[in-house]
């Protein structure tokens, strides 16, 4: 079989005493004979081993606001230049790009552009940085850190949007080239993440245990929260109360409404009323920075000192307001360090989106 130019040779795999070829980038550990593709869609055995068929190829590039991976406290008011590809290695019944993530159709869809076009495009737009989003980049890990690293030779910082379900190995080759990352904790509980992700909550909680404890990535979490399935007092006061064990009171939590989508159109939207309870709950709990998301809620949007109250960060959905840190990321009141990576003064980006055309 003769391998396509978009189809990359990977690391991650072995065979099998059965002929077939295991993928060992995640826990799914997918075993494929010849010409079967992963349930990821993109990872495919082909000439005798795993190869990456989407390498080079895009779903589409767009300069984003870094508020809205979401990261808050990662160079805020900054440009980043998100992309993604196609297929995912998760099986959510409630994704909210289930277009892209679940999409068959790369070769029609996508836009073709190697990671050298793509670190020189960012640096001529002027982002601060590269997000690896829409879909989860564990997926396409060669063609990630291949852009990770050209980016780096251009002083630009790599963003992962990513749900953390990845092995050991694959997750420390992909993680030494990323500067930030938004991990998407999708519940607390092994039960939802089977019935509804087609997956497991331990290795997830296994990849954050592991950035916070052998990484300098700067990461916080975000939440979708389902109305009726991890939206109660139990399961977010356990939540909470984990990530302040093993991670630290300073991680940031998102907690977002869901809106009826994919395989759960019949699920109602989650009530605004039911954010402002997580969030509660996340800071009784010793969180020191919890926000709600995809609602109109400057309050909850909005970065405020965790010793004295003060507003640090004023947020009206993606547009910036009051800036009361210091040029040394200290609250301008009590003098108190805020976590995070801040630069002496805020980016101007605003909320704007912008589609970006790419050639290869």
């Amino acid at each position: 079989m003769r391998v396509q130019p978009s189809h990359h040779p990977t690391r991650y795999w072995h065979r099998l005493e059965d002929g077939r070829i295991q993928c060992d980038v995640c826990p799914r550990a997918c075993k494929l004979k010849a010409g079967q593709q992963g349930l990821c869609f993109v990872r495919a055995c082909e000439d005798d081993q795993i190869v990456l068929t989407s390498y080079g190829r895009s779903s589409g590039f767009c300069v984003d606001p870094i508020e809205k991976k979401p990261l808050n406290h990662f160079l805020p008011g900054t440009p980043v230049l998100s992309f993604g590809t196609a297929g995912c290695n998760l099986a959510c019944k409630f994704c909210q790009n289930w277009d892209m993530s679940k999409s068959r159709e790369i070769d029609t869809l996508a836009a073709s552009a190697s990671p050298e076009a793509i670190a020189r495009k960012a640096e001529e737009l002027g982002c601060r940085s590269v997000a690896y989003t829409y879909n989860d980049p564990v997926i396409f890990l060669e063609y990630a850190r291949d852009t990770a690293l050209a980016c780096r030779e251009r002083g630009i910082r790599n963003v992962a949007v990513t749900a953390g379900y990845v092995s050991p190995g694959a997750r420390e080759d992909f993680f030494s080239v990323i500067d930030a990352a938004n991990v998407d904790l999708k519940a607390f509980s092994d039960d939802f993440y089977h019935r509804l992700c087609g997956g497991h909550l331990a290795p997830v909680l296994e990849t954050l245990e592991y950035l916070k404890q052998e990484t300098r990535v700067w990461f916080e979490l975000t939440t979708l929260l389902i109305p009726g399935h991890n939206d109660s007092d139990d399961e977010l006061e356990r939540m909470c109360a984990w990530v302040v064990a093993h991670l630290g009171p300073e991680i940031p939590m998102h907690f977002s409404a869901f809106h009826p989508d994919w395989k759960m159109r019949d699920v109602p939207p989650t009530p605004p009323e039911t954010l402002t309870r997580a969030r509660a709950i996340a800071r009784r709990s010793g969180i020191r920075y919890a926000y709600t998301g995809n609602v109109h809620d400057a309050e909850g949007g909005s970065t405020w000192c965790h010793n004295c109250g003060a507003l640090l960060i004023e947020r009206d959905w993606y547009q910036l307001g009051v800036w009361g840190l210091t040029a040394d990321g200290r609250c301008g009141s009590c003098g108190t360090t805020c976590a995070g990576r801040f630069e002496s003064e805020p980016g101007t980006w605003g909320a704007r989106r912008l589609p970006v055309g790419m050639s290869a």
